[in-house]
């Protein structure tokens, strides 16, 4: 019924927890694809060892070749109806899988479910990464997730769930000098594929110091921003919106923003609050005050300040101008 794939790269430190919590979930059938991806450490080892006890684990051992090769190696290998993503560092919540499979069973418009997750790491040297899971775990109906999947990632990749037949209708997981686990989200939404979250927590994300996300560029800001700008084109042409107004106008805004250009979209005006800067031009285009905004009058707006908690409040101070997400404007940072 489902298939859980686990990509493992060197992942011996905490392989044991994570597998203990997959083969220790509520519900029982499952199939665990395990692929190590050229570990040097005792990796291999340890999932054979698991493997040797629970005929649920099937071990695969390939040349390393990174997570995507790992994780699509492993996608060509599930027989279940279901494919749920896990990473080896993370831990399993005990009622994760028996929770997503009814989720999916009740909803079967839903073609990938997530759940909300808890932070693993040091609250305080880890405080940036908290601060998305809280935000993440916000986001949970699927309008929601929609709305905001512009911002950053919607869904902790390791939290999911999918019905596989849509592998071979959308893809899988893409290479390339982006972050894969959001250019996956992004590409399946644009293709029409529905997502939202059991309100649970599903799993403890964990932020180890050796995470990808924190040591390869693909997963850096810009290759976040130059993903998703690709997308959040493709989503404004489908409006008939070829035009927009961007709400910020640092240099980092700009060069963010500005990335929608080479997908065909014009950027007519900056709306800022710092009063010197109003009146002025940047990247020659007027900077305008956003103090100044009124109601809604056919310009869509999209916001690219980054700061913590800018976006919630620019969304509320637009709301209550009468301007609609989605409508109107959308967040982007």
């Amino acid at each position: 019924m489902i298939s859980v794939v686990l990509p493992c790269f060197n992942a011996e430190a905490g392989l044991a927890r994570c597998m203990e919590s997959m083969l220790g979930q509520s519900w029982r059938d499952f199939e665990l694809v395990a692929v190590n991806d050229g570990s040097s450490d005792g990796t291999l080892d340890v999932l054979r060892a698991f493997a040797a006890h629970d005929d649920r684990v099937r071990v695969f051992d390939r040349p390393h070749g990174g997570v995507v090769q790992a994780m699509n190696f492993g996608l060509e290998q599930c027989r279940g109806e279901y494919v749920a993503r896990m990473d080896a560092d993370d831990v399993c919540l005990p009622d994760r899988l028996a929770l997503q499979k009814a989720h999916l069973e009740r909803h079967p418009h839903i073609g990938l479910v997530g759940g909300r997750v808890r932070f693993g790491g040091d609250p305080v040297a880890g405080r940036g990464y908290k601060a998305y899971v809280d935000w993440t775990n916000t986001l949970v109906a699927e309008e929601d997730i929609r709305l905001h999947r512009f911002v950053e990632s919607p869904l902790a990749n390791p939290s999911v769930m999918f019905r596989k037949e849509l592998v071979s209708r959308h893809g899988p997981f893409y290479d390339g000098p982006f972050p894969e686990d959001y250019e996956f989200l992004l590409r399946w939404m644009d293709a029409g594929v529905r997502m939202d979250k059991v309100p649970e927590d599903v799993l403890v994300w964990n932020d180890p110091p050796t995470r990808l996300t924190r040591n390869d560029p693909r997963y850096d800001p810009d290759a976040f921003h130059r993903v998703k700008s690709g997308y959040l084109a493709a989503w404004l042409r489908a409006r008939g919106i070829g035009r927009v107004s961007v709400v910020g106008g640092g240099r980092v805004t700009r060069r963010r923003a500005l990335m929608l250009e080479e997908h065909g979209v014009d950027i007519e005006r900056w709306l800022e609050v710092d009063p010197d800067k109003i009146g002025q031009t940047a990247s020659g285009r007027p900077v305008c005050s956003w103090h100044g905004l009124g109601a809604p009058d056919g310009e869509f707006l999209l916001s690219y300040v980054g700061n913590r908690g800018a976006g919630a409040r620019i969304a509320r101070e637009l709301a209550e101008r009468g301007w609609r997400m989605g409508t109107h404007f959308l967040l982007a940072a």
